[in-house]
């Protein structure tokens, strides 16, 4: 009976252990064996880009050479014109119908009927531009040490000769005639000789020059004179004919003069005072832009121009519209003009020094020509 309890008592302490071993084995977390990532597989390493060549520098611009400050615009001036009643005032017609109507005028005109009214006025400043005989302008140069510049050549030959019939057609044909002609000391003066010399013709011996102090005066010689022959300008010449339907024009003396070994006979200019140019440069640029402006028109538009040249009473526009096409207005600077007139002055003065002034001008005479 002991020996019974004694096994059953083993049998339950057995069983309580195994009991107690399996609660044990249950609870116990299991460590779970971390399962290795695999190895990462190297990136294949990067190709270097090729190194960019350098592309070559663009040339840097050529360093310009700073501007030069504009010129300061001028205090505005008007500019006192004066000119002679003929070709050299018809061709600023337009220039003084403008001016007139500006609201600022730039110029204030005037105009005489003899080259005495012009150049004393312009030696003393009442005058800072004037239209003047060509040779006259030399003139003004040498009196006044070289006071006196020439802008632009503005007429060319107006000189024409007439007669009463129908006997002359060259210039052997004035060989024993008597020709009337104002002008003495002038343009008109050297401009005939000059033609008669250069035709074998002795303007002492071969013919008689009777020199009349007005136009008026050669017309009315010409009509008592059948043999007579008569030099006169336009618009003058035209005037004339239109009073006497017998006269008729024989000779032009620039078509004479260009068979002289292609001579320009230049019979007015435009001047200015050197102070005056040298004082206010940009007006005088301007009064020569306003200037050829007008010529082109005047030469363009004979009724408007013809208009204009009656209203001013340089002649009565009837005779304008016929005359202005004879004129021979133009507008000639620079170099042209110093090549123009220069051979033109040299032709006076080997003929008569005291022509020029006694002495040819220096280059510094011819405005905006090279020196």
């Amino acid at each position: 009976m002991k020996k019974l309890t004694a096994i059953l008592l083993a049998l339950v302490l057995c069983l309580g252990l195994f009991a107690a071993c399996a609660k044990t084995g249950t609870n116990a977390p299991a460590e779970t064996a971390k399962t290795e990532e695999p190895a990462k597989t190297e990136e294949p390493a990067k190709t270097e880009e090729p190194a960019k060549t350098e592309e070559p520098a663009e040339p840097a611009e050529e360093e310009k050479e700073p501007e030069a400050d504009p010129e300061p615009a001028e205090e505005p001036v008007v500019i006192k014109v004066g000119a002679l009643k003929g070709p050299t005032a018809m061709g600023m017609v337009k220039m003084m119908s403008d001016n007139e109507a500006a609201e600022n005028p730039n110029y204030d005109f005037t105009i005489v009927a003899a080259i005495d009214e012009i150049t004393p006025n312009l030696v003393q400043g009442n005058f800072d531009i004037a239209a003047v005989p060509a040779n006259v302008a030399s003139v003004l140069y040498n009196n006044t040490s070289g006071q006196v510049d020439v802008l632009a050549v503005n007429t060319l030959g107006v000189l024409y000769l007439a007669e009463n019939g129908d006997t002359i057609h060259s210039v052997e044909d004035l060989r024993g005639r008597t020709i009337y002609s104002s002008g003495k000391g002038a343009t008109p003066e050297y401009a005939l000789e000059y033609m008669l010399r250069q035709n074998g013709i002795d303007p002492e011996t071969d013919v008689t020059i009777e020199w009349k102090s007005e136009h008026s005066e050669c017309v009315a010689a010409l009509a008592s004179d059948e043999n007579g022959v008569a030099m006169l300008p336009q618009p003058f010449l035209t005037t004339a004919m239109m009073k006497n339907e017998n006269i008729r024009v024989c000779l032009n003396l620039t078509e004479e003069w260009e068979k002289l070994e292609g001579k320009t006979l230049i019979t007015g200019v435009c001047v200015v005072r050197k102070a005056f140019a040298d004082e206010h440069p940009q007006a005088v640029e301007q009064f020569l832009a306003d200037y050829e402006q007008s010529v082109a028109f005047v030469n363009g538009n004979t009724d408007e121009a013809a208009a204009l040249v009656g209203g001013y009473e340089i002649v009565p526009e009837p005779v304008a519209k016929q005359a202005l096409p004879k004129c021979n207005i133009t507008f000639i600077a620079g170099n042209d003009m110093k090549q123009a007139l220069s051979s033109y002055l040299q032709t006076l003065f080997d003929q008569n020094p005291k022509a020029v002034g006694g002495a040819m001008p220096g280059d510094d005479f011819y405005y905006g020509a090279d020196k």
